[in-house]
């Protein structure tokens, strides 16, 4: 475990990937990291492309000794960059498509993905910590819908936080991704705006995150209590318009 002082406290920070590119350099490390460590290597949106996107905003997990322990983003759809999801089954299922170009041209949607917490930290609870900040966060970023992809370990947490798995994708809602061994679900759709979907619990501590996005926790939902700085505000932000019918930008 990371050695921590006063019950272990974090930082949790946005920022613009364009925008701070040795962040996203060990941001890609560490995910690769944790996915290595697992035996997962083929993730469709494990690269370094999307560091050149300027619709992508990050949340980073680092330690009181800045270490960045984790991380998490968001991609808003413009129609030029393809979202991860399409990337990972628009080829099993292309309806994902004609979902992603209905939200984007009807008030934008968002996608949240990369989520990767640092073994170390396994058990504090740091996960979904950084999904609510996340989505809390979104509201700054002016879109509507908000999609993305789970496997059965994490769905749970996924729906408490307001993702309702669409069924009308691959066979009700699940795909084999990354493998053929893992079962994946394409959750959505979660109203960024409304949370109406969310557990009570979840939605009244995303929607103090998004009314005070500077504030400190003292979050105790995993194994030990620690303690996050909250620091939820994008320096910079450009409203994005969806553009329809372009092919995807050559990366």
């Amino acid at each position: 475990m990371i050695k921590s002082k006063e019950h272990g406290r974090f930082e949790v920070f946005a920022f613009r990937a364009i925008d701070e590119p040795e962040i996203c350099k060990d941001y890609i490390n560490g995910h690769i990291k944790v996915l290595t460590d697992f035996g997962i290597d083929n993730i469709t949106s494990n690269n370094q492309l999307w560091t050149r996107n300027p619709d992508i905003y990050c949340l980073g997990l680092m330690s009181d000794d800045n270490e960045l322990l984790g991380g998490i983003r968001i991609q808003i759809a413009n129609g030029l960059y393809p979202l991860p999801v399409e990337d990972a089954i628009g080829e099993i299922d292309s309806k994902i498509y004609e979902i992603v170009e209905y939200n984007g041209m009807n008030g934008g949607v968002g996608e949240l993905s990369g989520l990767w917490i640092d073994n170390r930290l396994r058990g504090l609870g740091t996960g979904v910590y950084m999904v609510r900040a996340a989505i809390a966060s979104a509201s700054q970023l002016l879109f509507k819908t908000m999609i993305g992809i789970c496997g059965d370990v994490t769905l749970q947490m996924f729906k408490d936080v307001g993702f309702v798995v669409e069924e009308s994708i691959g066979r009700n809602g699940t795909f084999l991704y990354p493998n053929d061994e893992l079962i994946a679900h394409a959750v959505g759709i979660l109203d960024a705006v409304t949370l109406n979907n969310a557990s009570n619990h979840d939605k009244i501590i995303m929607e103090s995150l998004r009314t005070d996005p500077l504030q400190v926790r003292l979050e105790n939902e995993g194994k030990k209590e620690i303690k996050i700085d909250y620091n939820l505000t994008y320096p910079k932000v450009d409203k994005v318009k969806y553009v329809k019918n372009k092919q995807s930008q050559e990366q």
